[in-house]
């Protein structure tokens, strides 16, 4: 007989990068008979609203939670629309935990990101700083926005016991990510102006230096770790999910794998005109080694080459 299923895992933003990560993996083997996975998106409820989101609960009466959505978008699109980053990510986030609470959810599991955390701080960066300093001043809205979920975490956990934790993972990149050159995050924007470099035959223009450092992580790795969180991990204090400090790229680095990746042959350059943003945002992965020593992460080099190819094979699907 089937085991009955216990588990009803609502994932929110699930058609996004690290919710099409989840489903892969889940679908490839690593999701478990007690448990049934639900995706949606913002085709299914609009979380900015307060009754559509305590629909979207009371119709999928979801055990476990991980909580994906937000707005989201690159340096200049945040610097741009600070405060419509702030309004839109704190109304998702406080629907979303409160829904969860009314309805008896057991556990969340909330995704935060590194730029949350303060801007003049000491590296690497670590689970007990997130709150010790304003954040770069080009994201500032969305930051603080998603500081506060794990200000409300430990609200709902100290007055209602509630089991509702954050993961803040490093630059994810992977299959289903928004490559737009303009709002996309540095490594899809990338893939995609070689794309077009490649195609229409010039030089491949790097916005910026190239020499700030990055930690990235691949979507596929995250997503096993976020099944690791929602099942393992009980704290409701954050845990940080990255490769280790030794695995830090830089934007040049990157540009060439990327170059190497898709086999292009032009010419690269730098346009230092244009703002670096952060220069480094390391951050400390000695927690998530604790609990996790034997974690293998895929190597950058061939995730860059899975994303490219996947990029290349979806092109006229894929988020741009």
């Amino acid at each position: 007989m089937a085991e009955p299923k216990t588990k009803r895992i609502l994932v929110t933003g699930g058609s996004g990068l690290v919710g099409k990560a989840i489903e892969k993996v889940v679908a490839d083997g690593e999701g478990r008979p007690d448990e049934e996975w639900i995706f949606v998106s913002s085709k299914d409820a609009d979380l900015t609203n307060a009754a559509e989101t305590k629909a979207l609960f009371e119709k999928h009466k979801p055990t476990h939670v991980i909580h994906l959505a937000a707005m989201v978008g690159g340096l200049f699109r945040n610097i741009k629309y600070n405060l419509d980053f702030w309004r839109r990510n704190v109304h998702i986030n406080d629907n979303v935990l409160h829904s969860a609470y009314e309805s008896g959810v057991r556990k969340v599991v909330s995704c935060l990101s590194t730029c949350i955390f303060p801007d003049k701080t000491t590296y690497p960066i670590d689970e007990t700083m997130i709150h010790n300093g304003p954040p770069h001043s080009s994201n500032f809205g969305y930051s603080y926005a998603k500081r506060m979920i794990d200000v409300q975490n430990r609200g709902y956990f100290e007055q209602f016991g509630c089991r509702f934790t954050a993961v803040i993972p490093t630059n994810v990149f992977g299959p289903h990510d928004n490559y737009n050159i303009e709002d996309g995050h540095v490594l899809p924007g990338l893939i995609h102006k070689v794309y077009l470099a490649k195609k229409n035959g010039t030089a491949l223009t790097v916005w910026g230096t190239g020499k700030p450092r990055r930690q990235f992580i691949y979507s596929l790795d995250l997503a096993r770790l976020f099944l690791w969180v929602l099942r393992e991990y009980d704290e409701v204090e954050p845990i940080i999910l990255s490769v280790g400090e030794e695995d830090e790229v830089s934007i040049r680095e990157a540009a060439d794998s990327i170059v190497r990746a898709m086999d292009f042959k032009g010419e690269l350059l730098f346009d230092a005109t244009k703002s670096d943003g952060q220069f480094k945002k390391t951050a400390s992965n000695k927690k998530l080694k604790a609990y996790l020593p034997d974690f293998k992460f895929t190597p950058f080099e061939r995730a860059v080459k899975e994303t490219c190819d996947w990029f290349c094979s979806n092109y006229d699907v894929a988020r741009k």
